[in-house]
């Protein structure tokens, strides 16, 4: 779990997407030959009385039509409308046959989601003739599969078991929804409703067994230390719990997450890689012993945590630290002091204090303030509505319509915040935020393998690549691998979507980053080959062109670059983007209503790809069609030239390619937020110069890589800050955060001149 609310955990829309995918990752259909549609209705509700039977009906009725050319997806479906039909036997035969012919190709692989329909299908049968409770038919199938698989596969069946039964009748119920006031369905949909329903049905049966199930496999291959406390000098404690292998031939590495939150724990799927799983609680971390303060003693409890490991019969001495969003943060604070048995850190995203929180282009946040209550306060009140989105993007439009300072936003939501209050009083990367981070002493010195996980659609992106930055800077011959590719925050907790809100991801990018963190590790302490997605120092995925790329630096991503200018002559598109510069200095006047409410409810969109492009306070710059495919890579820069009438604001930047047919695609999202005064340099502020004509360079710690096709346009959009969850900047030149409405009197007004111009890593 990361750092700010935002990454707390996916959006309703893409934890849908999630179980989609949970659902349907088990079900191989796909397209056979044309045959007619067939009359459906769908029931009221995934749970009503009526489905099973509207469900049963259908495979039936589609059982005897089924066609398909691949012989290994024909089982599988052919299975899954044997079941809901309620031949169990003979989809027993079908899924055993499936298994046969997969012996071989899979032989090297671990096991796969469709394990959990040969335990099911096994089980029914069982019930059905023996005639015998379904628990008792379940236990007997369960005991008969699991124990003889080793401690990774069974931890990957067991904990694909344990997924509750509301994730699948979601996923079910979406598809009936989609049906609603269909007479008919085609057999590509029928298929995928019917592996919906048999998911739902077959969780539904054995949830109420599975656990107990799974807690004895576990007991028999693991040995567990929930009650550890480690005492760090000052009197504070921390708590650790500890899964590792029993029975062990030798002692063993360590995988240790130093982290702040008690729900996902990765203990058990470290040991059931062959390593003792360790989760360490940084000090008022644990719940129930909050408050804590984030960002001021993390190095000193990573260092106490591997202290002890070391100590331990069970370790042999060597440890590894990895985690994303905080628990990234963690790992890269006990590497700042170079503990002796810390030998590799795996981080995805990891958040960089003052640098993408809780401030991101020095621009303060909302979710700061969320994610600093729930981390100081042990109130049950504050616990229960962390997580309640609406009821937070609610108080965020409270405070906006008010207008009142950012530092009020503890009163208007009526939970003083102290910690927030701290953080707003250091609005640069001063020392207080330095503190908290390697300094380039520290960097020289982290001489361990680093990997470093992160996305383009990740909003933690700038934080890991600053990490990536740095280290690489100040220690020349530094062991740190960077794999980055078409993700958001949430790749490491359910690996990548095929679909990402809207935007379809290239198969090269579909891999499983979780357990290729694992096998870097296994490169590291084992010896194993490395993985070949990981070959060089920077690996990325060109969005397009469907293939992985390496290379040696982020320099080295690009071959040139191409300088696009702002035409600031209005169009039937807008403004144009174009590669000459203009022979006559022209400019485009915006202008922004800082103290204009109407806009509380505006967010920017969820979508990476729409048809309409939202824009908000902004000006829309489009370049001429492409001629040729053009491949974009690395980090681009602006030089902007303009004048202002205030002495500072807070802009963004964002890029789209708008395909020949309309469509808009994200480059990267979120957008990149910045203050003028601090774009140069973030620790020391800049103020502006009202009413002068001035330069601003910005290098956005953003990079992208796509291939944009031929005839497609490169789209910038420039724009005013100005959001109910951000802090606003009304240009005074005074501490934002004691800024106000009354100072937004008169418009803020911007003179953007034409020889501004972008520079686009380019590799034709």
């Amino acid at each position: 779990m990361s750092n700010a609310s935002t990454r707390a955990g996916m959006s309703g829309r893409a934890r849908l997407a999630g179980l989609m995918f949970v659902v349907l990752s088990a079900a191989p259909f796909a397209a056979w030959a044309q045959t007619p549609d067939l009359e459906f209705r769908a029931p009221p509700a995934a749970d009503d009385s009526t489905t099973p039977a509207v469900m049963r009906d259908l495979a039936e009725r589609l059982l005897p039509v089924y066609q398909e050319p691949d012989s290994d997806r024909y089982l599988a479906n052919l299975s899954a409308l044997q079941m809901v039909a309620g031949d169990y036997a003979a989809a027993d035969v079908s899924r055993q046959a499936l298994r046969e012919r997969r012996r071989s190709a899979d032989s090297a692989r671990p096991v796969g989601r469709g394990m959990i329909y040969d335990i099911y299908a096994y089980a029914k049968t069982i019930e059905a003739e023996n005639r015998v409770a379904f628990a008792q038919a379940f236990t007997r199938s369960f005991d008969e599969v699991i124990p003889r698989l080793n401690d990774h596969d069974a931890y990957l069946v067991t904990r694909w078991f344990k997924t509750t039964p509301p994730v699948f009748r979601d996923a079910l119920q979406e598809l009936l929804d989609q049906q609603r006031g269909k007479d008919n369905i085609g057999q590509s949909e029928a298929v995928g409703l019917i592996w919906a329903y048999l998911a739902f049905s077959a969780y539904r049966n054995f949830a109420p067994v599975v656990d107990a199930l799974v807690a004895e496999d576990d007991s028999r291959r693991y040995a567990v230390d929930n009650d550890a406390l480690i005492s760090i000098p000052g009197g504070a404690r921390i708590a650790v719990m500890m899964v590792r292998p029993k029975n062990p031939s030798k002692p063993l590495p360590a995988l240790l997450q130093l982290t702040v939150y008690q729900g996902q724990n990765y203990a058990k799927e470290c040991a059931s890689h062959g390593y003792i799983g360790v989760v360490a609680y940084v000090r008022g971390g644990r719940s129930g012993l909050r408050p804590m303060v984030p960002y001021q003693h993390e190095g000193d409890d990573a260092r106490a945590a591997i202290n002890w490991i070391v100590k331990q019969p069970w370790s042999d001495g060597r440890v590894g630290m990895y985690g994303e969003g905080y628990s990234g943060f963690t790992a890269w604070a006990a590497a700042a002091r170079s503990p002796s048995a810390l030998k590799a850190i795996a981080t995805s995203g990891a958040t960089a204090p003052g640098v993408d929180f809780p401030m991101a282009g020095s621009i303060f946040q909302n979710s700061a303030y969320r994610w600093s209550l729930y981390m100081s306060t042990a109130k049950e009140s504050v616990e229960k509505s962390y997580f309640e989105d609406s009821l937070w993007s609610a108080l965020d439009q409270q405070w906006y319509s008010s207008g009142r300072r950012y530092r009020d936003l503890g009163r208007v939501h009526q939970q003083p915040n102290p910690i927030f209050i701290r953080w707003l009083n250091h609005p640069s990367y001063d020392p207080y935020w330095q503190k908290a981070n390697p300094s380039p002493e520290q960097f020289a010195r982290i001489n361990i393998p680093v990997l470093t996980t992160t996305g383009y659609f990740s909003a933690s992106e700038p934080g890991a690549l600053y990490y990536f930055a740095q280290h690489t800077r100040y220690n020349t011959h530094a062991d740190h691998t960077l794999l980055i590719g078409p993700y958001d925050d949430g790749v490491m907790q359910r690996n990548p979507s095929a679909v990402l809100q809207g935007y379809k991801v290239d198969p090269a990018a579909l891999v499983d980053v979780h357990e290729l963190q694992y096998q870097w590790f296994d490169h590291v302490f084992k010896g194993s080959a490395t993985p070949p997605l990981l070959t060089t120092q920077v690996n990325y995925e060109v969005m397009g062109a469907n293939e992985w790329r390496h290379g040696s630096s982020l320099a080295a991503l690009s071959g040139e670059s191409l300088k696009l200018y702002l035409d600031t002559a209005v169009s039937g598109e807008g403004r144009r983007l174009t590669r000459r510069k203009p022979t006559k200095v022209a400019f485009a006047l915006q202008t922004v209503n800082l103290a204009d409410r109407t806009d509380a409810g505006w967010m920017p969109p969820a979508e990476l790809i729409s048809k309409v492009l939202a824009s908000h306070n902004s000006l829309t710059f489009v370049s001429e069609p492409l001629t040729k495919p053009t491949d974009i890579s690395g980090q681009f820069s602006a030089r902007l030239d303009f004048t202002v009438n205030r002495m500072d604001v807070d802009l963004n930047v964002m890029l789209y390619e708008r395909l020949a047919g309309g469509d808009y695609i994200c480059l990267f999202n979120p957008a990149y937020e910045f203050r003028a005064s601090y774009a140069s340099d973030r620790v020391n502020r800049s103020l502006l110069k009202a009413g002068e004509r001035q330069e601003l360079v910005v290098k956005p710690e953003r990079i992208t890589s796509r291939r944009l096709q031929a005839g497609s346009r490169l789209v910038m959009v420039l724009g005013i800050n100005k959001r109910p969850d951000r802090e606003i900047n009304y240009g005074t030149g005074n501490d934002v955060s004691e800024e106000s409405i009354a100072d937004g009197k008169s418009p803020i007004k911007i003179r953007w001149y034409s020889d501004s111009y972008i520079e686009i890593p380019v590799r034709r």
